[in-house]
Formats: structure tokens, sequence, C-alpha cells
């Protein structure tokens, strides 16, 4: 199983890694260079629609189609939570009859719904847990 773990680096500013050697720069929207955790939250989503959209997709548009798969969403500051995020799949569906275009409307909509880990927990909900360990002892 892959192992995940953030380092702090600086004043509000993380560095993520996986123990497959991939990192991703984490910190304060006033911080450059950064992505936010929220931030991180919603690509994390796009990609999981895109990951499992992608197989029905080249099947139907072949292997280079493009896409860019949009999400967006405010924080509720309040509460500090993201009441509502809004994922739009941009593709190039002109060559399709009416009739196709909406069987990949369908089908796409199946697999997200199906296989979208990120987004599935996102709407279930999930339990999570945390907790601080002294490692100087």
């Amino acid at each position: 199983m892959t192992q995940l773990w953030v380092e702090r680096t600086g004043t509000r500013r993380f560095t993520g890694h996986s123990s497959r050697g991939a990192q991703v720069l984490v910190g304060s929207e006033d911080v450059e260079g950064v992505f936010t955790p929220g931030e991180l939250l919603k690509i994390a989503l796009a990609a999981c629609s895109g990951m499992a959209s992608d197989q029905p997709l080249a099947r139907r548009l072949g292997d280079d189609y493009r896409a860019v798969i949009r999400v967006s969403g405010a924080a509720d500051r309040e509460k500090e939570v993201y009441p509502l995020l809004e994922e739009t799949l941009e593709l190039d569906l002109s060559g399709l009859s009416d009739e196709d275009r909406q069987r990949v409307r369908t089908v796409v909509d199946r697999a997200v719904d199906a296989v979208c880990t990120v987004g599935r927990t996102l709407r279930s909900g999930s339990t999570v847990t945390f907790g601080v360990r002294d490692v100087g002892a």
C-alpha cells in the first residue's frame, strides 16, 4: 500500500509525499507556487472523475480524445466546509449524432457514479480520525 505524508517546510507550507516518489507543494492561498488543501481536494475529485470515465470515453472517442474537467466550489468559512462542488467535463462531441452524444453522457455518468472513489466518498461521508504521537521519546 502506498504511504502518504506531509512534511512542514515553512510557515503554513508543506510538501506532500508518496512512497512512490511523487511530491506536491501545499500551503495557504498567500503562498506562491502551492496548492491549498481545498484545491487538492477539488483536483482529486476532478482527476478521479476523469480516470473513471477514461476507458469508456476512449472506446467511443478514440485514445487521443481531449478532455478538461473543471471543478469549483466556494468554502463556507463559517462552517469550514465546501457545501457544493461542481464538476464540468468538457469534450468535443461534434462528430457524434445526438443519440451518440446522449449515450456518451449516460455512460460517463454511470462510470463516474460507479467507480470514482473520491466522489463516492464525498457524497456518502466518511469517518476521519486524527491523533497526535510523540516521536521524541
